[in-house]
């Protein structure tokens, strides 16, 4: 299986202690999101953060805040100028790193759903293991409603996903899980789903805390706090299948991509 990640760059010119450097940076835009091809995996057999392609049981490649790093910290650290702030100016560099990178990982994992109860936006109580093996294939996130930064990112990505499926939009199963259940009530995640135009066939959901909290960390994304969560969607062409995860900001094109690939492999 792959690990395929999008790398675009560009040049940069950087002036900083009265000299002139030349770093590569990535661009940013979701026309860029899935410039990269399976081809590429071949010229990345070793990722920067150590990972090797290939296929995982359940655990996410090891990157930082934002996923899909475009750079690896020892390049980072060489762009640090030779001055007595170079620290500060690194860690500047390091941050900067962490929040603006727009590339994404793919990885293909298998993950075991647990046996715990939810409530949909509906308000009807559903096994998450009956609701995501009913046959159809599966687009899934975690979100939660007062996110104002990465989820609605995230949801307006599935929104015009589900448009470019046109006539096929029935048959895809889309899923937006709550990381913020107490907040989260049936009533605000109707209210999230008309901001987003959700069609019958993208459902949310939410429950006790220790069910959402389950959930995560099946699908490996739980990290104990709200505001520490990152970009991560899944495929699924089937039950029983293994999961695409892209973890990053991937482009509605990009999931379109990666929503026909599943599909022609199973």
């Amino acid at each position: 299986m792959k690990t395929i990640r999008n790398l675009p760059v560009k040049v940069l010119c950087v002036f900083s202690a009265g000299l002139l450097g030349v770093i590569a940076a990535p661009v940013y835009g979701a026309d860029n999101a899935d410039v990269a091809t399976g081809d590429a995996a071949a010229d990345h057999a070793t990722m920067d953060d150590g990972t090797t392609n290939g296929t995982t049981n359940g655990a996410a490649p090891d990157h930082h805040a934002m996923n899909g790093m475009a750079m690896t910290d020892e390049a980072m650290d060489a762009m640090a100028p030779s001055t007595p702030d170079a620290k500060s100016d690194e860690a500047a560099a390091h941050a900067h790193h962490h929040m603006m990178d727009s590339g994404t990982i793919k990885t293909t994992v298998d993950y075991t759903l647990p046996p715990v109860t939810l409530v949909r936006e509906d308000g009807k109580q559903v096994s998450l293991t009956d609701e995501l093996n009913d046959g159809r294939p599966v687009l899934l996130t975690f979100i939660y409603t007062t996110c104002t930064t990465v989820c609605p990112m995230v949801s307006q990505t599935f929104q015009e996903f589900q448009e470019k499926l046109g006539s096929e939009r029935d048959k895809v199963h889309l899923v937006s899980i709550s990381i913020d259940p107490e907040e989260d009530t049936p009533e605000r995640l109707r209210a999230y789903a008309a901001r987003f135009n959700a069609g019958p066939e993208w459902q949310f959901y939410t429950g006790t805390i220790e069910a959402s909290i389950a959930a995560q960390q099946a699908f490996n994304v739980y990290r104990g706090d709200k505001m520490n969560h990152t970009a991560a969607v899944f495929f699924r062409a089937a039950p029983g299948r293994q999961w695409l995860r892209i973890d990053g900001l991937a482009s509605p094109a990009e999931l379109l991509d990666a929503y026909r690939q599943v599909l022609a492999a199973q």
